[in-house]
């Protein structure tokens, strides 16, 4: 079976706040996520066909985990199950502006266990798009499944996207943090980068230099978006330079996902327009159509049950 999009990497659980008992005690909400998911579980609410690689325990969890890739309608047959560790989880923070804040539980953690003699290569050759982020490239052995990934993907002739979604707690060192993101840099076709991860990697707060340092180091990138919250996002292709500002209709909960569903609705502009010869008219649509999607995120809590439909960004863009 061939696939629009072949995603690797973590499957986990948020555990995200969600209210006071009546001891005053905070309760946190156990939401299926883990970013590559949650692309994929976006782009299955734009119509595209998905498969997940990645690894979670033989757990309650790790079962949640499956039933919720089923109900999504993401193939999970590149889903392994782990014996030796549990299922990775995640307790998010959430600032009074919707930021935040992750620890993890992950040492050991089954994501990080997937290796590379477990990885469906008949989907990976078979699909358009595979994606990744540097939350697999943390550790062995996942690290090299996901380079064996890569270059199954392409030999089929896949475009290769990649997240870096940083989460500095999860690397031994800043350098190795930098080396194996720098390493992501240099394999993907089009790139989803944040604001605050511009300025780790390159040391600026300039969205125009960070994007003409990337594509002079890296000109196999055809397509940089930067995401910078509620202040919009930005586009960078060939000689363009495009900017579309942030959604700011109010309600926003908690910004978990956020980005997530920002990179599958650049993905989902991808497989329906190709990357040869847009315009910039078409990277601003892009660009809103994504910022719509991501706001709507932003306004429920977890990720991969909080996709919207169509409609429901259709909706929003009519506002903005």
């Amino acid at each position: 079976m061939a696939y629009d999009v072949a995603a690797l990497g973590e499957l986990l659980i948020d555990f995200t706040q969600n209210g006071r008992s009546e001891q005053g005690n905070l309760i946190f909400e156990a939401n299926p996520g883990g970013a590559p998911a949650n692309v994929l579980a976006m782009l299955r609410k734009l119509g595209h066909s998905c498969v997940f690689l990645g690894k979670v325990g033989a757990d309650a969890f790790g079962d949640l985990l499956e039933d919720t890739l089923h109900s999504a309608g993401i193939d999970s047959r590149g889903l392994r199950r782990d014996t030796a560790a549990h299922t990775t989880l995640a307790v998010v923070q959430t600032f009074a502006n919707g930021d935040r804040d992750f620890s993890f539980y992950r040492r050991p953690g089954a994501d990080v266990d997937l290796s590379a003699d477990e990885l469906d290569e008949d989907a990976l050759r078979n699909c358009r798009i595979f994606h990744f982020g540097s939350l697999s490239l943390t550790d062995e052995p996942v690290r090299s499944a996901t380079h064996r990934a890569i270059a199954l993907a392409r030999e089929g002739g896949a475009l290769i996207s990649y997240d870096p979604n940083l989460r500095r707690p999860l690397w031994q060192s800043d350098e190795q943090a930098k080396e194996q993101i720098t390493w992501g840099f240099s394999q993907c076709d089009v790139l989803k980068i944040a604001d605050n991860e511009i300025e780790y990697m390159f040391g600026t707060t300039d969205f125009d230099r960070g994007a003409a340092l990337l594509q002079a180091q890296f000109p196999n990138i055809r397509l940089i978006n930067i995401t910078a919250g509620a202040d919009g996002s930005h586009a960078y292709y060939r000689d363009s330079r495009v900017y579309e500002p942030g959604c700011r209709l109010g309600g926003v909960i908690e910004t978990t996902g956020a980005g997530d569903t920002f990179c599958a609705s650049v993905l989902h502009f991808v497989l329906c327009n190709g990357l040869d010869n847009l315009t910039e008219q078409q990277l601003h649509a892009m660009l809103r159509f994504a910022n719509a999607a991501a706001y709507i995120v932003t306004t429920r809590r977890g990720a991969i049950r909080s996709m919207p439909e169509p409609a429901e960004v259709e909706a929003v863009l009519a506002k903005m």
